[in-house]
């Protein structure tokens, strides 16, 4: 009786533990995500109203944070469900959803709360941070998980092939969702339709640009190199491209206070600071105490943009100072130095493009495209920037000074380390169960593991060479290689052990 009671009474302080542990961990996650906490409720709010509030858009390390906050919480909550002896499948599902449902919770707060901006994409994030810390304490410490490993490894079923076939089925798929993953990394689904349109700086006035610029035209469509040549032989060549042209601003003579959209999409461009007279044939004068902004947020223009995933930019501009940085920016569509959609500049004497992606995040800072040599002088220059995933190309005055960009080929290495471990780890984690289903056969066995290394890494590249037109990188191979094949040897080891334990 006296030990039935020491058991029960280990059990229950067991229990009080990982009740404490898992509202720490949320605590924690609450601190980190609304601290401190200064909400503003308004009198009265729609559901509506906060659906619309939720932005489209987050950043490269936003995505780090959101998914390593939530590893606590799928850790200690595996802890707690398993001290109720709570079967796989609902245990799995039940870590899922305390992390979708804290991450829900927190994303509305967000709503009330100042200078924060609620995504969907977090949920995602914070729901695979919560997997990730099942998984996390099931390899490490769960004596039934290793039950369950030691059950597969020693399946004598008849039905085992068919198993085996379900497996390796299931494992091809897993390597297909990588290549749904890398065609979305280029949409432009991510902008931020509150964005005004900036002529000559920032609209915070820090990131100024001196020189002329005559015109803007921007569409929601790419455009090919012959339609690139007659933009320049073409003055009028835009009044053919109908409804996809979302923006035509001549800066000329014409207006002095202001400049109309003659798309009839966008609202006026206003001079901030003082308005200046144009310059016949050069168009108007910008500086550091005046540019030109939307009155309004081109709420149509980012729309249409972020639904085709597709723009061209023409403009004349003419530097004034062939040694200006920041970069200072010619056209930007943009909040403030460090939100934007798009942004044209001059960083001494390259161009400079930065350019919203899901994978850029909302600064675009960590892939900056310059082109070199483009102001050299002060003269006049006609740009052409048109986008259609995953290419930039860029024409300077004529079809043969001409520039293409592969954003793929430009992603910095901290970003391809993450997004690679976040596509390959998976399947790793899947191989090495799928050797432990095959370990019988050993012929089967070395086939399946050579083969499960090899194919999604080379599958990858190969899509992304044939379908974006980026060039083959031996490293970008070796390096889904190598997180797989780590990933299921350490996993492959780690559960032998736990086989052994329960054996």
């Amino acid at each position: 009786m006296k030990k039935y009671q020491t058991i029960c009474h280990a059990h229950l302080l067991g229990l009080l533990k990982d009740y404490g542990l898992v509202a720490i961990s949320a605590l924690v996650v609450l601190l980190a995500t609304l601290y401190p906490f200064n909400f503003s409720f308004p009198d009265s709010f729609s559901l509506e109203e906060i659906v619309n509030s939720f932005s489209n858009t987050t950043s490269f390390q936003d995505t780090v944070n959101n998914i390593l906050l939530f590893i606590p919480i799928g850790f200690f909550c595996t802890s707690l469900l398993q001290k109720y002896r709570t079967q796989l499948r609902l245990e799995i599902l039940t870590v899922i959803l305390a992390s979708a449902s804290l991450s829900t919770i927190v994303e509305l707060l967000q709503v009330f709360v100042p200078g924060r901006r609620p995504t969907p994409e977090d949920i995602i994030n914070n729901s695979i941070g919560g997997f990730v810390g099942w998984l996390c304490f099931n390899w490490l410490f769960s004596r039934s998980f290793a039950t369950i490993l030691a059950r597969i490894e020693h399946n004598s079923s008849r039905r085992v092939n068919q198993r085996i076939a379900a497996f390796c089925l299931g494992y091809i798929l897993l390597s297909s969702l990588n290549l749904v993953f890398w065609q979305s990394t280029t949409y432009l689904s991510n902008w931020d339709s509150n964005y005004p349109l900036v002529i000559g700086n920032e609209a915070t006035g820090d990131r100024p640009w001196q020189g002329y610029i005559s015109k803007v035209y921007i569409t929601d469509k790419a455009v090919s190199a012959i339609e690139a040549a007659q933009i320049f032989t073409d003055k009028d060549y835009f009044n053919n491209f109908g409804d996809s042209l979302v923006a035509a601003y001549k800066l000329d003579a014409s207006s002095q206070y202001s400049y109309r959209d003659k798309s009839g999409n966008l609202p006026k461009l206003l001079w901030r600071g003082q308005p200046v007279n144009t310059q016949e044939n050069k168009g108007a004068l910008l500086s550091s105490s005046n540019w030109l902004e939307t009155a309004n947020p081109v709420k149509k223009l980012n729309k249409r943009i972020s639904n085709t995933s597709e723009f061209t930019i023409s403009t004349t501009v003419a530097t004034s100072d062939i040694n200006q940085t920041g970069p200072a920016r010619i056209v930007s569509i943009s909040h403030d130095s460090l939100r934007r959609n798009f942004t044209l500049g001059q960083q001494g004497r390259a161009l400079n493009l930065r350019l919203r992606t899901p994978i850029t995040g909302e600064n675009a800072g960590g892939v900056q495209l310059n082109i070199p040599n483009i102001f050299t002088d002060k003269q006049p220059h006609h740009l052409i920037i048109t986008y259609s995933r995953p290419i930039i190309q860029v024409y300077v005055d004529s079809l043969q000074n001409s520039y293409s960009l592969n954003l793929l080929d430009f992603i910095p290495i901290d970003y391809k380390l993450f997004y690679y471990s976040l596509n390959f780890i998976p399947l790793g984690i899947y191989l090495a169960l799928l050797s432990l289903l095959v370990k019988n056969s050993r012929l089967i066995h070395r086939l399946l593991i050579i083969l499960g290394i090899l194919l999604p890494s080379l599958m990858l590249e190969t899509f992304l060479v044939n379908v974006y037109g980026k060039e083959i990188s031996l490293r970008n191979i070796l390096l889904g290689i190598f997180f797989t094949a780590t990933t299921a040897f350490i996993l492959k080891n780690r559960a032998t052990f736990l086989i052994k334990k329960v054996a």
